[in-house]
């Protein structure tokens, strides 16, 4: 997407939230690869699907410093919940500084370590699942939270277009990519879900468990 489409784009959308424009000026000024921030545009994305489905219980895999997780949490349902998850045990006090400043702090729970071993341990049903971490590991991901998932359930995949790599004549090399074109792979068969990849930024993967 040019500077001048997001420009527009943004220019015609719903304003980013003032929280939400001080979470992505700090992250860009103090965290490493901010470019892995959602952004206003696929921030507001995300609120208005979440806002769609109206869900009680989210799980995210991957949080960053928080902006996606704030963005699902515009949609949940009273008395809903995230849990979250992050490997990065360096950046999780921005998250949660600025869960505080949203006044979201009592909707989210931040788990620490990794999302494989994390995930067994949720003894929970998920209306929402979005899933923004290791790509290389992405079917991983998808094979443990998807009993989780209640029937009729969401799970948004991040980064399904890999810049444009899935579409080469080679394969990627990389081990993200490769996990990518796995994931897509494995996706594309599975009957038991709906899905489509969204060709927004770098590709976003809507799948709904039947």
């Amino acid at each position: 997407m040019t500077p001048e489409l997001e420009a527009y784009l943004t220019g015609h959308m719903d304003e980013e939230p003032e929280v939400l424009k001080a979470l992505n000026r700090y992250t860009h000024a103090h965290v490493l690869s901010p470019r892995m921030l959602s952004g206003a545009v696929q921030g507001r994305i995300l609120s208005f699907l979440c806002t769609m489905i109206r869900p009680r219980n989210i799980l995210e895999i991957g949080t960053y410093t928080g902006y996606g997780t704030l963005c699902l949490a515009e949609g949940l349902q009273p008395g809903g919940h995230i849990h979250t998850l992050e490997i990065n045990d360096e950046i999780v006090d921005i998250a949660l500084k600025f869960f505080h400043l949203a006044g979201r702090e009592q909707e989210i729970t931040l788990h620490t370590g990794s999302a494989l071993t994390l995930i067994p341990t949720l003894d929970e049903f998920f209306d929402l699942v979005f899933m923004d971490a290791d790509k290389s590991q992405y079917c991983e991901y998808y094979d443990l939270v998807f009993p989780k998932i209640r029937p009729g359930g969401y799970l948004f995949a991040d980064n399904t277009l890999w810049n444009g790599a899935v579409l080469n004549s080679a394969p990627p090399t990389d081990k993200s990519g490769k996990g990518i074109v796995a994931f897509n792979e494995r996706v594309a068969r599975d009957k038991s879900v709906q899905k489509i990849i969204l060709p927004f930024r770098d590709g976003l993967t809507l799948i709904r468990k039947i």
